[in-house]
């Protein structure tokens, strides 16, 4: 789903009333499938928080820093600190701790992230509902976020869900709706078309470059189209495997 807002608005503004129609739309498809929302602190907002724990939804969010929360964690970011001065090398702790924010009305559990180096102290917070140990649930779980920012920027960086320059808001939505059904389309390509082969695990660029962006003579009559590629086109298997996977018949 992508959504264009205006940027003079909170960044996590609509996002809960969005995710409660992605899994509606999930749950409708398989009833029984588990959903933990993962996002940074941009995301950690009450209303979201609270809707996940009233319609059974699981969420691991970045928490910013506050005085209060550096409070809690001050035991473990002094032995941290005094770890790295013994050892001259980076420490991490974890932990967690129960904390509620003026805005929420109840207590949540926070994971800490007590860490020390040659900068300085790194504290990093993240609330969940989610039962575990905190250190497998910040490096195995929230951190794997990581990997979803990456696809995201792949879809701005390569086609093109950046150029939001129209002075009006629906042409830029549309230009947004475009971005994001190329992206689909590749997505499958990629699953199901370049399974098992070098282009696998390749970047929407990579893809475009090697499979798309090809110079061709086009012939076309009344009954077919012919696509007639250089003899010297590097990828020409790698191209006709593609076609016969899409178009096996």
């Amino acid at each position: 789903m992508s959504y264009l807002r205006p940027s003079n608005i909170d960044g996590a503004k609509h996002s809960w009333a969005i995710l409660a129609l992605l899994v509606k739309r999930l749950r409708r498809a398989w009833p029984q499938v588990s959903i933990t929302l993962r996002g940074d602190s941009g995301f950690c907002r009450h209303k979201m928080l609270g809707w996940c724990e009233r319609n059974e939804v699981n969420y691991i969010v970045g928490l910013a820093k506050n005085p209060r929360l550096n409070q809690l964690s001050q035991p473990w970011t002094d032995q941290a600190k005094s770890q790295f001065e013994a050892q001259q090398h980076k420490q991490r702790l974890f932990t967690e701790l129960h904390y509620k924010a003026g805005s929420w009305k109840r207590q949540r559990r926070v994971i800490l992230k007590a860490e020390h180096m040659s900068q300085g102290s790194n504290p990093r917070y993240v609330v969940t509902n989610l039962t575990g140990d905190p250190q497998q649930l910040y490096e195995k779980v929230y951190c794997a976020r990581g990997e979803m920012e990456n696809r995201i920027k792949e879809q701005q960086l390569d086609l093109f869900a950046d150029r939001t320059s129209c002075s009006l808001w629906w042409p830029n939505q549309f230009r947004l709706l475009l971005s994001t059904l190329a992206y689909t389309l590749m997505a499958a390509i990629r699953r199901i078309a370049l399974r098992h082969t070098e282009l696998a695990h390749a970047t929407c660029c990579t893809i475009r470059l090697k499979l798309f962006k090809v110079g061709a003579v086009v012939i076309r009559n009344t009954r077919r189209v012919k696509l007639l590629l250089s003899s010297s086109y590097p990828c020409q298997a790698l191209f006709h495997s593609v076609c016969q996977k899409l178009c096996p018949e």
